[in-house]
Order: C-alpha cells, then sequence, then structure tokens
C-alpha cells in the first residue's frame, strides 16, 4: 500500500518518529523477554490493567493511589469513584473485543462508551441512559470532558472524521503500531464523540491498537501508566500539536505515546523484578 492511500504509514518519515518507533519495539522487547514472563505472565497482565486503568482514570480527574483502586469495591458512591470503575471496566473490556476491532471499529468505541457509562449513565444519575449512551453526540448535545477544553468540532463532522478513521483500520496498512495506536487516541480525544468519558475511550482504544497489532498481544505495556506518569499539563500539551496538524506537532505527539509506552513497559519490568524477588 503507498503512502497516498496509507497515510498512517506517511507519518513514519516524519522527525523523531522512526527513532520513537525503534525504541518502543526494543523496550517491548525486552520486557517480554524477561524470564518472569515465561511463567507468570497471566499475573504480569492483570497487574498491568489494574496499573493502566488507574493511571487513565488519574487523567481524567480520579487519581487515586493504586492501593485504593486495588482495595475498593464500591465505584458508584461519587464522581471519582465512577471514573475509577468506568476504567476499570474499559480495560477489562478491551480485551474481549479485538477480534471485532478490525472489522467494525465505529462498534467497539459505542461499546467502550456503554461499558463505561456502566448502569449510572454518563452523569451517574440515570436519566436519559438510552439516549445518549453509546452513540456519537448529536448537534447541540453538551460533552463533559474536564481535562479537554479545546473547542469542540461539530457532530457533522464528528460523523465525518470517525468514518474516516474507521476507513483507515478496517483496511489496514504497513504503519507501525504505535503510530496506528497514536492516532486513534488523539482522533478520539479531539473529536470527543460521546457525550462524557472521551479520554477514558480514547485511552482504551489505544491498548486495543497496541494489543491487536501484535505489539503487545499479553497486555502487559500500559500506555496509560506512562501518559498519567508524565503528567496532565505534558499530556495535553503533546495533544494540542496532534490537534495543530503540523508535522512538528503530530510528531510529538507520536513521540509522546511512545514515551508512554515506554514508561508503561518500566511499570511492568518492575512488577516482574518484584515477583521474582518474591516481593509481589
Amino acid at each position: 500500500m503507498s503512502s497516498a492511500s496509507d497515510p498512517l504509514a506517511a507519518l513514519g518519515s516524519l522527525p523523531g518518529v522512526a527513532e520513537s518507533v525503534d525504541s518502543v519495539r526494543k523496550a517491548v522487547d525486552r520486557v517480554y523477554g524477561h524470564r518472569v514472563m515465561r511463567r507468570r505472565s497471566g499475573e504480569i497482565t492483570s497487574e498491568a490493567a489494574l496499573r493502566g486503568a488507574r493511571g487513565s482514570a488519574a487523567l481524567s480527574g480520579a487519581d487515586w493511589a493504586l492501593e485504593e483502586v486495588r482495595r475498593r469495591t464500591d465505584f458508584g458512591a461519587e464522581d471519582e469513584a465512577r471514573t475509577v470503575g468506568a476504567a476499570l471496566r474499559l480495560t477489562a473490556e478491551a480485551g474481549q473485543l479485538l477480534s471485532i476491532w478490525r472489522q467494525s471499529p465505529l462498534r467497539v468505541l459505542a461499546r467502550l462508551h456503554l461499558v463505561a457509562c456502566g448502569s449510572a449513565g454518563p452523569g451517574g444519575a440515570g436519566e436519559g441512559v438510552g439516549d445518549v449512551v453509546g452513540r456519537p453526540r448529536l448537534a447541540g448535545e453538551q460533552v463533559d470532558e474536564p481535562l479537554v477544553s479545546l473547542p469542540l468540532p461539530s457532530a457533522e463532522e464528528v460523523a465525518g472524521r470517525l468514518d474516516g478513521l474507521s476507513r483507515l483500520i478496517i483496511a489496514g496498512g504497513s504503519a507501525p503500531a504505535l503510530i496506528t495506536a497514536a492516532v486513534v487516541h488523539g482522533e478520539l480525544l479531539a473529536l470527543r464523540p460521546f457525550a462524557s468519558y472521551n479520554g477514558l475511550v480514547a485511552r482504551a482504544a489505544e491498548r486495543i491498537v497496541l494489543i491487536n497489532s501484535g505489539l503487545d498481544p499479553k497486555a502487559i505495556c500500559p500506555a496509560e501508566v506512562g501518559h498519567a506518569e508524565q503528567g496532565a499539563e505534558a499530556y495535553l500539551k503533546a495533544f494540542e500539536g496532534y490537534v495543530s496538524g503540523t508535522a512538528e506537532g503530530m510528531a510529538a505527539w507520536i513521540a509522546h505515546c511512545g514515551r508512554s509506552i515506554e514508561l508503561g513497559v518500566r511499570e511492568s519490568t518492575a512488577v516482574c523484578e518484584a515477583l521474582q524477588r518474591g516481593a509481589a
């Protein structure tokens, strides 16, 4: 497929992107080669899911300690708890949607939003749940996304760009997983297509791409950990680069996502080392 018909692959020629792709690949290979992964990979996957959910929730305003996330069982009492609960549900659901993603990404996104909302609805009150959950917003509908304050694209633009993104995913291509994941994440965050939980859904979709591409088939490299570790300010600055559409901005966003994956790898490597020492 040529770069003209595979625009994601063309992003690989932007300054620094090839280096980011290579660095991520090497980091992922190192953690997959850890001796603990040969016999306890399921434990690493479970811990990565928990830590990834915690990181994603932190970026959406619920910055809880890991042990609090691990301990809690009730996630419906107040806004932060609902956000953490939504992040945990999304991380668990992502692995169940891999076979559908390449055939019907819009169906997966709708499912992710439905799962994020749970039974309480987008605002936690349960009113009008059937009207706004699991579908892109319509003209005039409000969006609750506290982290991102950039102007919202119109509902018409959202529909067109979601369709374009879906077509790219279904068509496949030669772009490295990092590039595809970064674009899916950035595009969903830019569009904010749902009434709520757009950041959580965008990061869950990034997770799906990384797993489904074969880069991280066991889901042990939680990019959400890295996004949170770099902080909301750095996240938003890099995201603004994506929204700008410039070569420099796109390259900076892809590099930021790559660094986030590497930090997720570092987190899972630490878990491997702790298990090896018998400390976890």
